[in-house]
């Protein structure tokens, strides 16, 4: 199978830690990192269009391999000429494996579970029938019909999907289970990255990419011997999931151990599901190259805006009454769209409450162009050797700089 010649080209590292930044070479255009992707779930990210997307400063988005499974259907895609094509987006696309959304029919969102709560979100309308050697047995929540998804499905699918990078077929570690399981999950998981990784060096497009992905729960050795497992793989990237914890802390220290059993690796690392800007900023750090979450999109379309207060985790309702005669721009010296148009919280608000489209796509607008500049902050600080003052400035409320896009 064709590759390219170097798929991370690191420029840059910072000496105090493990941030490195660099570009991340597709076929689809560079990718610059670190950085972050937007979730195009469904083929599109909700509200906006690819050109928005491309104006705001993102090289690639992501799409759900799941959920494209399920509806339109990955050969209806594969008809249109792949997902790119479909989408009408020209910049790289990296697809999930669908594990994640199997983990949350059977045992809810991570947020769910950690918290005891019954699973929620559309997937609790599907349920799993069986997770077996095989693969996956499931109902789908939009019809009820029995699925199955095994590795060589989910490399499938993506191979018709197009995709840049795909990620392998993994079980997603609940939190709230034994040792014992974790590692037999783990160790099953690093059997169907066997299978997808033959499968795709039989089967795929010679242009995608194929990312293996490291488990092991909350347990160090097991996460060092997943890493070490998955970069001992022909895999082009490394990608981070499962259960990371229950509090940030921890969190750090599970991602921690994977990137230092691997830190002299120069290939590609992907940090699944994660996106609050402080978690963004000790990624980097930690040495993740590129990070996905539904965070800012799924905050602007419930009435939240993205702003530099780090004691209410970044973040501003602006659904709230006090809001309503409000002639605040969402954060001043913001260059959004949104906020460059001058629109008021108030007006923002009425909107929100309302349901109207436009109100959220305003909102979807602001808080991705907040992580564009994040990231390309991040980047310029790994660059010139200034990652330690920008990061405390930003841990401390410090807005992104500007005209760094």
């Amino acid at each position: 199978m064709a590759r390219l010649v170097s798929v991370l080209e690191i420029r840059h590292r910072d000496p105090a830690t493990q941030a490195r930044a660099g570009i991340l070479r597709t076929v689809h255009g560079d990718v610059r990192t670190p950085g972050f992707v937007p979730l195009a779930t469904k083929a599109t990210v909700k509200g906006l269009e690819p050109r928005d997307v491309k104006a705001l400063g993102y090289d690639i988005v992501l799409g759900n391999t799941f959920h494209l499974f399920l509806t339109p259907g990955h050969e209806l895609i594969r008809h249109f000429g792949g997902l790119h094509r479909f989408m009408r987006w020209d910049g790289a696309i990296v697809t999930d494996s669908g594990g994640f959304q199997v983990f949350s029919m059977g045992h809810g969102t991570v947020a769910d579970e950690i918290k005891g709560r019954a699973p929620s979100g559309s997937e609790r309308a599907g349920r799993i029938l069986e997770i077996a050697e095989e693969g996956v047995r499931f109902r789908s929540y939009l019809d009820g019909s029995e699925k199955f998804m095994g590795p060589e499905t989910s490399m499938e699918i993506q191979a018709a999907l197009g995709s840049d990078l795909a990620l392998v077929f993994d079980e997603c570690t609940p939190f709230n289970v034994s040792r014992e399981y974790t590692q037999r999950s783990t160790e099953r998981t690093h059997r169907w990255l066997d299978r997808c990784v033959a499968w795709h060096t039989q089967h795929a497009p010679d242009h995608q990419l194929i990312y293996g992905i490291v488990q092991g729960g909350v347990y160090e050795d097991l996460r060092v011997e997943s890493a070490e497992a998955v970069a001992a793989r022909g895999v082009d990237g490394i990608a981070i999931g499962g259960s990371l914890g229950d509090h940030k802390e921890q969190m750090y220290e599970v991602v921690g151990w994977a990137t230092r059993a691997i830190d002299d690796d120069a290939r590609p690392r992907h940090l699944l599901g994660i996106g609050d800007v402080d978690d963004l900023i000790r990624g980097v750090e930690l040495g993740i190259d590129t990070f996905d979450c539904a965070m800012p999109t799924r905050l602007g379309r419930h009435g939240v805006a993205v702003v530099p207060d780090p004691e209410r985790r970044w973040r501003v309702d602006i659904t709230g009454k006090r809001w309503e005669r409000s002639e605040e721009p969402l954060m001043e010296g913001c260059p959004c769209p949104t906020c460059e148009a001058g629109m008021t919280r108030g007006y923002l608000r009425y909107l929100v409450r309302n349901k109207e489209l436009s109100g959220l796509r305003m909102l979807t607008i602001h808080n991705l162009a907040y992580l564009a500049r994040l990231m390309a902050d991040l980047r310029d600080a790994v660059a010139t050797g200034t990652l330690a003052e920008r990061a405390k400035a930003l841990r401390d409320g410090a807005p992104p700089r500007t005209g760094l896009l």
